[in-house]
């Protein structure tokens, strides 16, 4: 039996950005899974929260990360969307995301993300995405 945990933080760990970032998996099934962040200094913006370009990257390697689950490694983000609800300052990035509807050739996906502020979560983004099988959104066959 594959344990999907552990063969998604090796995929993680194949990623030079999520490594420089410091980026965790903390559970993975197929069609859920989660990611964590600690914050940083160097990961805020000029006001004192997580620059969006943190979170949106947590938010596409969550929603990836799902579409993997259902159709293989062999996928691509094809679009997302992200929604800032509100500036995340706290200790910690939990990214929460789950697939929504599949397909043969794609996954339609969504994803929560939070800031841990130590006793408390509270929800500063959220994504919808659409992850596909590589060469599938270029029209190959």
């Amino acid at each position: 039996m594959i344990d999907m945990l552990q063969v998604g933080r090796e995929i993680l760990a194949l990623q030079p950005f999520s490594c420089l970032l410091g980026s965790e998996m903390t559970s993975f099934e197929p069609g859920r899974v989660e990611l964590t962040l600690t914050i940083r200094s160097d990961l805020l913006q000029q006001f004192g929260f997580v620059h969006g370009g943190v979170l949106s990257y947590l938010a596409d390697n969550a929603l990836t990360f799902v579409g993997g689950s259902l159709l293989g490694p062999e996928v691509v983000t094809a679009e997302y969307k992200i929604n800032y609800l509100r500036p995340a300052r706290g200790e910690r990035l939990i990214a929460r995301a789950e697939a929504l509807h599949a397909g043969r050739n794609q996954v339609v996906c969504r994803c929560d993300l939070f800031v841990d502020k130590g006793a408390a979560e509270t929800l500063c983004a959220v994504a919808q995405g659409t992850i596909t099988l590589m060469g599938k959104s270029q029209g190959d066959s």
